[in-house]
């Protein structure tokens, strides 16, 4: 299934799971967001296999790593019942890079 949030040209580029974790400052792709609530998605990693699952960096109640699942995020809606958007001005960035920023 191809990804609404995330177009093919994009995927192709984004390291495969558990590629980079021997990394220990990987790069974020994608930044992810629900325009009417406080949660951010950060996309390290794409499975290559499923097409859907993520694993990248997380803030929301916590900020965190971990998986996360596209098709759970295109379902999502904030408070307001906005979708989850990408950010079409995010250039990727080292991960230490966006922990400092918060």
């Amino acid at each position: 299934m191809m990804s609404i949030l995330i177009p093919l040209e994009l995927l192709i580029v984004i390291p495969d799971l558990y590629e980079t974790e021997e990394i220990s400052d990987p790069i974020c792709y994608i930044k992810l967001f629900t325009p009417d609530s406080n949660w951010t998605w950060y996309v390290i990693e794409f499975s290559k296999e499923d097409s859907k699952t993520c694993f990248g960096y997380v803030q929301g109640f916590e900020s965190e790593l971990g998986y996360f699942s596209l098709d759970e995020l295109e379902l999502l809606r904030g408070s307001l019942g906005l979708p989850v958007e990408r950010d079409l001005s995010f250039k990727p960035t080292l991960l230490s890079k966006i922990k400092s920023v918060q």
